[in-house]
């Protein structure tokens, strides 16, 4: 069911309605973008480093969350941050590579301007985080608290990133069923 949406050939192209009434938006990839997503190496390095990032969150959020209820294990909860913090660097170095083989530029491509953009947010806070850290300004509650702000970013910044693979999907399922001969 694709809730009246189709999608046009081109991103980029401002909405058209077609013959059958039904709103037109914007396709993700182009063919050429598509051929470039699926040719890199860094859809396949992307696709290996998210799930290992998520999971990194939810055993740090855990040990995070276990530290500021009962007081204990702080080392590991703070080990865990870095380690989730050095994955979401190594990540957004790697997507902006992506980016810019698949759309030309590094970062802010129109198809994932706002997943970038919160990206952006979760960096900030994982960097305060590690600033707070670093320089001792921060009580271990606080950094604890910086944390947890980045890893509720994070999964709003995960919903887009899936949200946005499911409409790659769609779009793609959508092409094929259009390409098949119309049977009278």
């Amino acid at each position: 069911m694709d809730g009246g949406l189709t999608m046009t050939p081109e991103q980029g192209e401002a909405p058209t309605t077609p013959a059958s009434g039904r709103k037109a938006v914007r396709a993700l990839y182009t063919p050429e973008q598509r051929l470039r997503r699926d040719a890199t190496r860094w859809t396949l390095v992307q696709g290996i480093l998210a799930p290992i990032q998520f999971l990194v969150f939810a055993i740090s959020a855990v040990l995070v969350l276990r530290s500021l209820l009962t007081g204990e294990g702080e080392f590991p909860a703070h080990i865990s941050i870095i380690v989730k913090t050095i994955l979401l660097y190594t990540i957004m170095v790697t997507g902006a590579i992506w980016e810019k083989v698949v759309f030309g530029q590094y970062l802010f491509a129109e198809a994932f301007f706002w997943e970038d953009a919160v990206s952006f947010v979760v960096i900030a806070l994982h960097t305060i985080y590690l600033g707070g850290l670093l320089t001792d300004r921060l009580s271990t509650r606080v950094l604890f608290l910086v944390a947890l702000a980045a890893y509720a970013v994070y999964v709003i910044n995960a919903v887009q990133f899936l949200l946005k693979l499911r409409a790659a999907r769609l779009q793609e399922a959508r092409e094929r069923a259009e390409r098949r001969p119309a049977h009278a």
